[in-house]
């Protein structure tokens, strides 16, 4: 039984390389750019051609959310075009496709949980790309887990958490704003319960919410990072208008993950709790 993993070298695909040997009757190809260019329909059709897929997890995607605002084209053809190139040929293999989409699908107007069923009303191009994957991999391949998650962080790779740490190094004081509302997710957790899901071998298809638990601001995810590490920073909140930048971002991107906990049987960690897991593995 082989399980591709696209987007190997990101953070969830280094969390997944990381504890693939929890399913030790697996055998995990572990694939990034270099290995398989997802954008190529010939390269793609061969690869499958050559290698017989069970699964594959498609966490390769186009993350830089405000360049995303002058590279449409690019975005959509890695958040979107692609995911149809992987869908096809798990369809063809009768694969099962788990990707990884994103809380920015919604347009953050919300004032409680967001479930699977919500309307979706994406207000950047990163979350309008990463639309157009789901319906891509949804309509594709009838066995497709689409696992929309938010504010993605861990030991590996470039994030939010890292980049605190950082400038708090060179600066006394941090401005961080404090009116946009989610939870962080570690991507470990995500990681381990992507592995659960497939030692199930449910097949529960369609779209599934997964975060950490609890609801913080982006100040109270930075104000969290520096106790935890006893650095004194002066710490300042600051509304949105503030920080201009090029993609708006929802306001309100709470996930509600009802339907997974109770599909897969899981408990979730409180991003707090995880937060400080990952701080102790830096």
């Amino acid at each position: 039984m082989n399980i591709l993993v696209t987007g190997a070298k990101g953070q969830l695909g280094s969390e997944l390389k990381k504890l693939h040997h929890l399913l030790e009757k697996y055998h995990f190809i572990f694939a990034d750019f270099e290995e398989l260019d997802i954008t190529n329909e010939e390269i793609v059709r061969d690869f499958f051609r050559y290698n017989k897929i069970n699964y594959c997890i498609n966490c390769a995607a186009y993350t830089a959310v405000d360049k995303a605002e002058g590279e449409a084209d690019k975005a959509e053809l890695i958040n979107a075009k692609a995911v149809r190139l992987l869908a096809e040929q798990c369809a063809s293999q009768s694969a099962t496709l788990i990707h990884i989409s994103t809380d920015y699908v919604f347009d953050g107007r919300s004032y409680t949980p967001y479930t699977e069923v919500d309307m979706a009303n994406p207000i950047n191009i990163y979350g309008k790309t990463k639309l157009f994957g789901e319906q891509m991999a949804l309509s594709k391949n009838p066995k497709t887990i689409v696992i929309r998650t938010s504010w993605l962080y861990s030991t590996f790779g470039n994030n939010f958490v890292k980049t605190m740490l950082r400038l708090a190094e060179a600066k006394p004081s941090l401005s961080v704003v404090a009116d946009q509302i989610g939870t962080p997710t570690y991507a470990e957790d995500l990681a381990r319960t992507i592995l659960q899901i497939i030692n199930t071998s449910s097949a529960h298809f369609g779209i599934y919410h997964y975060s950490n638990e609890g609801v913080a601001s982006w100040y109270d995810f930075a104000h969290a990072i520096f106790q935890i590490k006893k650095l004194n920073i002066n710490l300042i909140p600051i509304k949105t208008e503030a920080y201009p930048t090029p993609a708006k971002r929802p306001a309100y991107s709470i996930l509600d993950k009802t339907k997974i906990k109770e599909t897969f049987g899981l408990t979730i960690p409180h991003w707090g709790e995880s937060l400080e897991k990952c701080l102790k593995s830096l």
